[in-house]
């Protein structure tokens, strides 16, 4: 070749140096499009994911166009799935309603049939989801009369399966309803099943009972049976106890009520309440001094009418206009 060994091994190491530098230099290249290409890609979406799901709603507000995410979940209610997947299913759908108001409104009366089949189906989990499902939906005026529709059915699951969630979310969608007149049979059927709740170990289910109850003593067909039931209590609680003895006592001094002789069972509701052997008005007083103000002016208001039945609708009260948590939207 013409060259002497220590030219050739010279020439050698500044190959190997090039080689050396151009994969040095290829390596620093393709780690920086590695790190430009991750800070500008976005994690896929997971759906199942709150965060995805609030990240929808923002794009849809963002750019004003559907996600399709609520069609897709209610479609894939429809196909063959396991409880669980039903469960998960139906969660996401109800925290689709509430995100993405666009897409929950442009949902159709049949996918209200469709979560309405959910409340037959035999796992309680199921049931519980479909009744949540439907309490969003109800937030929606123009779905209000088709959910109205199981109104008989969700009071046959709360009188006839002791689950407490069931009782919470079932109790729940019932408070944000109207409920029509054909319910009334039913409801009558279901008040022992409403003081057990009532008289339960579970808060949440107590306030949303006393609610129903107290919503219901209103209705001039109703109050005799509750009045006739047989059958305690932080804060909410006690202020919607208070709230229901108050329209229970204003009830029964009603002319129209007061016109009917009626025999009251010795263990019911108002034997407890307004019998002959009943200290409510005595044992109130202690309330007077309660922390909570609200419960202070509540026990007021049972105690006057107590006292003063006759007066009630002819004098001023002294107290605070009346107000019921079952009028707040939750």
């Amino acid at each position: 070749m013409g060259k002497s060994i220590p030219q050739y091994l010279g020439q050698l190491d500044i190959r190997k140096s090039v080689v050396s530098l151009a994969t040095g230099a290829g390596a620093i290249y393709l780690l920086y499009k590695a790190i430009k290409a991750g800070i500008k890609c976005k994690p896929p979406l997971c759906t199942n994911s709150p965060i995805c799901i609030a990240r929808l709603a923002v794009e849809r507000e963002r750019h004003g166009r559907d996600s399709g995410e609520l069609r897709r979940l209610l479609n894939s209610l429809e196909c063959k799935q396991d409880e669980y997947a039903k469960s998960m299913i139906l969660h996401s759908i109800t925290r689709c309603v509430y995100l993405l108001e666009a897409e929950a409104s442009a949902c159709t009366t049949d996918d209200i049939v469709l979560l309405g089949y959910m409340l037959d189906d035999k796992d309680n989990s199921v049931k519980t989801q479909a009744l949540n499902t439907l309490k969003a939906f109800s937030g929606i005026r123009k779905f209000r009369l088709k959910i109205q529709e199981h109104s008989i059915k969700v009071l046959e699951l709360i009188s006839t399966i002791w689950d407490t969630e069931l009782h919470i979310a079932g109790l729940r969608l019932l408070n944000n309803l109207p409920l029509p007149d054909y319910v009334h049979p039913q409801l009558r059927r279901v008040m022992p099943a409403l003081m057990e709740i009532l008289q339960s170990d579970y808060i949440l289910a107590q306030v949303q009972a006393v609610r129903l109850l107290s919503y219901l003593a209103q209705k001039n067909d109703l109050l005799y049976d509750i009045l006739n039931c047989q059958p305690t209590q932080p804060g909410s609680l006690l202020y919607e106890v208070l709230v229901f003895a108050e329209r229970l006592s204003e009830g029964r001094n009603a002319p129209h009520y007061r016109a009917v002789k009626w025999h009251y069972n010795e263990q019911s509701l108002h034997e407890s309440l307004f019998g002959e052997e009943s200290r409510l008005a005595d044992r109130l007083l202690a309330l007077v001094i309660h922390p909570e103000e609200d419960v202070q002016i509540q026990a007021c208001k049972v105690i006057v009418s107590l006292q003063y039945p006759q007066d009630l609708r002819s004098r001023p009260s002294s107290c605070q206009p009346s107000r019921s948590y079952f009028k707040n939207t939750e």
